[in-house]
């Protein structure tokens, strides 16, 4: 107990570690926003925004890409491009932000929330199924932190009783499953770009999807009408009547953000899935201590959180998760609770219990109230070796602080 920084022992790291500044900035793109500028040419499908809808797609594999506003109305207009609305159930989990949710609720229909994997906090399948009624029209599998939603499963379930999957990739840009990019494996699915994204603009977010039809309706639903692609002014075909469209446009300014960022993406995904490794295959090995698992069949994991789970049960006697995480503060590393509560029950949701349910959801209950400890992003680009000193200083701690 003595040898511990937080008792006045020696640091493993003994001066301040300078994690990488989030997001990412390059000079070539500070340039490029000075031509842009001065284009006059900043919204309505312009260049930029075109070429992101462009490059996105292709990078994902998918038939489309539609920008909007941010990662809420993604998931919106997808609920109101499928007709889902008053009178409808959509599932979601219960480990996600609470715009997963709300979303749900801004078209009238009623979030069904269900409880979540134990390994990777990700919406449990047969959590899914049992939670269907004749009500429910769609599922929002999140793929949560550091892993990939069971897809192959889910989307299994929801063929069988005719349900929409709608993908909610917030925190998942670059993430493969069976080598196929996430957002691709169910009908449509929705990306956020907000600040502390793995891509980010400050706000934005986009839909991807291979019906073109689809693509056609999100556009329109978010350009008040317009047809896909065209410009302001422009004549083409109108919006079918009765479809309620909304300005929840860009500008070409995030967009060319977003395309130096998409540049580096894959190397900075494959990057901070190595260093994931190391400090899985470190921290697992000590008892009662269980990472985040990454998705059943990810080939390429992305991570936005690094997720430790530490088993309460086997924290000592008279010690509690904030010593633990007091203790390794002590050594130089930033962990911290993470979501203090499951979607349902955050701060800001403020929906009233008539307008959404849920079973309880005892995993996530217990997981986040008793075990969850996170990094930042910025920990899984560190170089090699402070790595595994990051790994050290849980190593470190948890040797003392619990049972073996």
């Amino acid at each position: 107990m003595n040898n511990l920084a937080v008792n006045g022992g020696k640091k493993i790291f003994e001066t301040k570690l300078e994690l990488p500044a989030w997001p990412p900035v390059y000079p070539e793109t500070a340039d490029r926003m000075k031509e842009l500028y001065l284009s006059r040419q900043w919204s309505f499908y312009a260049p930029r925004e075109v070429e992101f809808n462009r490059a996105f797609a292709e990078y994902t594999k998918s038939g489309n890409c539609v920008m909007m506003a941010n990662g809420t109305v993604t998931l919106e207009m997808a609920l109101q491009a499928y007709g889902i609305g008053e009178g409808d159930e959509v599932i979601v989990p219960a480990l996600t932000w609470l715009a997963t949710g709300e979303a749900v609720v801004y078209r009238g229909a009623t979030p069904v929330v269900v409880d979540i994997e134990p390994d990777t906090l990700c919406m449990d399948p047969a959590k899914f199924e049992a939670a269907i009624t004749p009500k429910t029209k769609a599922v929002i599998p999140v793929h949560i932190f550091g892993s990939i939603a069971d897809m192959e499963k889910i989307n299994e379930i929801a063929r069988k009783h005719n349900l929409k999957v709608i993908e909610d990739c917030a925190h998942a840009h670059g993430g493969e499953w069976d080598g196929k990019h996430v957002g691709t494996l169910g009908d449509v699915g929705s990306f956020s770009f907000q600040q502390s994204k793995l891509m980010a603009s400050g706000e934005g977010g986009c839909c991807i999807t291979d019906d073109d039809d689809l693509a056609d309706t999100l556009g329109r639903l978010s350009h008040i009408g317009y047809q896909y692609g065209s410009k302001q002014g422009q004549k083409g075909t109108p919006p079918p009547v009765g479809l309620l469209c909304h300005n929840y446009r860009v500008t070409d300014f995030q967009a060319e953000i977003l395309l130096s960022q998409l540049a580096h993406l894959r190397e900075d995904t494959v990057a901070r899935a190595k260093n994931a490794e190391i400090l899985r295959k470190r921290l697992n090995a000590i008892p009662g201590v269980q990472v985040q698992a990454a998705g059943r069949k990810a080939t390429l994991q992305s991570y936005y959180t690094y997720c430790v789970l530490i088993d309460h049960n086997r924290i000592k006697e008279g010690f509690s998760r904030a010593d633990i995480l007091k203790a390794i503060q002590a050594e130089g590393v930033m962990a911290f609770e993470g979501w203090g509560a499951p979607m349902y029950r955050q701060n800001l949701w403020t929906v009233p219990e008539n307008m959404y349910r849920t079973d309880g959801c005892a995993v996530a209950e217990n997981i986040i109230a008793n075990d969850l400890t996170m990094m930042n992003l910025q920990y899984l680009m560190l170089s090699e070796a402070d790595t595994h000193k990051v790994a050290d200083a849980y190593e470190k701690v948890l040797n003392v602080y619990l049972e073996k």
